[in-house]
């Protein structure tokens, strides 16, 4: 198994993503705040905005609103452009609405569940890789999962979460292993 910017969607991560990292990024996290029309639960709040609210324009909006505070917290990367999946109403609203539906409900996993469960996974070859600078997922996410997986590797590269040559050639080289 190959994993690439990896995340184990407990409520901590989510938190982080959707909260915590708007330290760095107060502007832009202030208007996807008000998205959310400020509530406690920004996550849930767009899950709402986006998957039950009857009027598509405010549907719209949050996902607007969602993309490009996803394109925020990449924006330090080496290289970054906005995404241009981004400028497709109908993909903007897919990502959005998927996003936010499975980070609103943890996706359907325990707080923990895939850590504490990591140790099923040995005999099962993995590797990992994973941006040092991915402040969307912080490194400790997947050097804990690590830790918790007999047997499983871990590179960490000097990349961010949408990654770039250096996580690219750590990828080939982690399926080519298991090509052979």
């Amino acid at each position: 198994m190959v994993l690439v910017s990896v995340t184990m969607t407990r409520p901590s991560d989510v938190h982080w993503l959707y909260h915590e990292v708007g330290r760095v990024f107060p502007e832009q996290w202030s208007r996807f705040r008000a998205g959310g029309d400020d509530a406690e639960d920004l996550v849930a709040a767009y899950d709402r905005l986006l998957n039950a609210h009857p009027d598509p324009a405010v549907r719209a909006k949050a996902a607007k609103d969602w993309c490009e505070w996803e394109d925020a917290v990449l924006s330090l990367e080496p290289g970054w452009a906005p995404n241009p999946r981004n400028e497709d109403p109908g993909l903007r609203m897919t990502f959005a609405r998927l996003c936010a539906h499975y980070f609103a409900n943890a996706a359907w996993l325990e707080d923990g569940q895939i850590l504490r469960d990591a140790s099923r996974l040995a005999g099962i070859p993995g590797i990992m890789v994973h941006g040092r600078l991915d402040l969307g997922g912080p490194a400790d996410v997947p050097w804990l999962l690590q830790r918790a997986w007999p047997g499983s590797e871990l590179y960490l590269v000097g990349t961010g979460h949408a990654g770039g040559d250096e996580m690219s050639q750590q990828m080939l080289a982690a399926l080519s292993r298991f090509a052979k």
